[in-house]
């Protein structure tokens, strides 16, 4: 460790994330071994012996599902909306997912099996190191900057996801050695960049909803190999509505029964893995700190890249990472951890952090606490600073989701 770098201790109200075998990483390496399939990803996850700590039999198909926004605690205490999925927590594991505890990194952190580090998804939005500006991982458009004066961009500049994801994928990797490899999913996700970025491999089937999508899944394993399935109405009712509302057990109920539907209908012995890429927390509107109001936050940032719960700062040109880190922290006190990029890249964070990627991580990490945000009014539409459900921080409730496991 370098004489610039600190080491950090996280408060006991957050929780680090991991890459290892008890984490989300490990998912589709652990499939990959129960299938039969030796292989490693470049951060050193094998898949035998992910099989083999999650405990999973030999078997000739698998489906992976994932459910976009069902934390481990969101589904502990929602559990009267979910009665299949809350039979198999007994018999399920919870695991840790990526920093930040978000779509897109954790996505990519499932499909490659490593870290955001290595895949350099990092966020919802992130500076392009190609262009400098802020780039949307989800869409791989790039936004127009309003911290720079000039003109506005007219369209969307699509920029290439493999330009910065370079790891093979395990579903890749799974079809290259012949098995078969099916991902239904709504059409507008065939060849999107998120895509070919963090889950490229798959036959792509389109199928709208998850109960056409089951019905795909249930087709294509007529023969041995896997089916990803990714399930996001959860997530998108609890960022509408909140993690607490009636609308979002509705949600959970929904797939519940789609999820149940599938076991019943797969093939015998088929294994069926149903896990998430993060969990909710519902925000405190009082808690909310507004860069674009506040001097002592804006002072000296060039741009701000993230999400309300995980914010990369950018720092101008000629400023101290370590005076714009103290102001923040100041403002912030006990609503973030404010933390210098090195130091945050050093406790191991994002993982193994390649060297491409740094460019792309703020030069100052906040990592908000409680139920606190930090948005900025020149960026955020007034719908996403009003979100009540976010994730993106290192709570427990955003970073332990669910491995619940069943046998046809």
């Amino acid at each position: 460790m370098s004489a610039g770098v600190r080491r950090l201790r996280l408060p006991g109200d957050l929780l680090a994330p991991s890459y290892g075998v008890r984490s989300l990483a490990a998912v589709l390496p652990a499939a990959a071994g129960a299938l039969g399939v030796g292989l490693q990803t470049s951060t050193g996850l094998g898949s035998k012996d992910c099989a083999g700590t999650f405990g999973l039999p030999r078997v000739d198909r698998v489906v992976v599902v994932l459910v976009d926004g069902l934390g481990l605690q969101n589904l502990t205490e929602r559990g009267g909306h979910a009665p299949f999925l809350r039979s198999l927590i007994a018999g399920g594991r919870g695991l840790v997912s990526s920093f930040p505890s978000t779509t897109a990194a954790a996505l990519a952190t499932l499909g490659t099996g490593t870290s955001p580090g290595r895949t350099g998804l990092v966020g919802y939005t992130q500076r392009n190191p190609a262009t400098g500006g802020l780039v949307t991982t989800i869409s791989w458009s790039e936004q127009s900057d309003p911290y720079r004066p000039g003109p506005k961009l007219s369209a969307p500049v699509v920029t290439a996801p493999a330009d910065l994801q370079r790891e093979p994928t395990v579903l890749e990797t799974l079809a290259a050695s012949g098995m078969s490899v099916v991902a239904p999913g709504p059409a507008k996700f065939d060849g999107s960049g998120m895509t070919r970025a963090a889950l490229r491999g798959p036959a792509y089937v389109a199928a709208e909803s998850l109960s056409d999508q089951i019905d795909a899944a249930v087709r294509a394993l007529r023969k041995p190999g896997l089916v990803y399935l990714y399930h996001g109405t959860v997530d998108k009712v609890g960022h509408r509505d909140g993690p607490d509302s009636w609308q979002w057990g509705h949600a959970l109920e929904a797939a519940d029964a789609e999820l149940r539907r599938l076991v019943r209908s797969v093939p015998k012995g088929t294994l069926v893995l149903v896990t998430a890429d993060h969990g909710q927390v519902a925000a405190d509107m009082a808690r909310q700190h507004d860069v674009a109001l506040t001097p002592e936050l804006a002072d000296g940032v060039a741009l701000l890249g993230g999400e309300p719960r995980a914010s990369h700062v950018y720092v101008a040109p000629g400023t101290d990472p370590l005076d714009v880190a103290a102001r923040w922290s100041d403002v912030l006190g006990d609503d973030a951890l404010v933390v210098l990029r090195d130091d945050a890249v050093a406790a191991g964070w994002l993982g193994p952090v390649a060297d491409h990627v740094l460019p792309a991580l703020g030069d100052v990490i906040v990592a908000a606490r409680g139920a606190a945000t930090v948005v900025d009014s020149r960026l955020h539409p007034a719908s996403a600073r009003a979100m009540p459900g976010v994730h993106g921080s290192l709570t427990p409730a955003e970073m332990k989701v669910p491995l619940l496991v069943a046998q046809a």
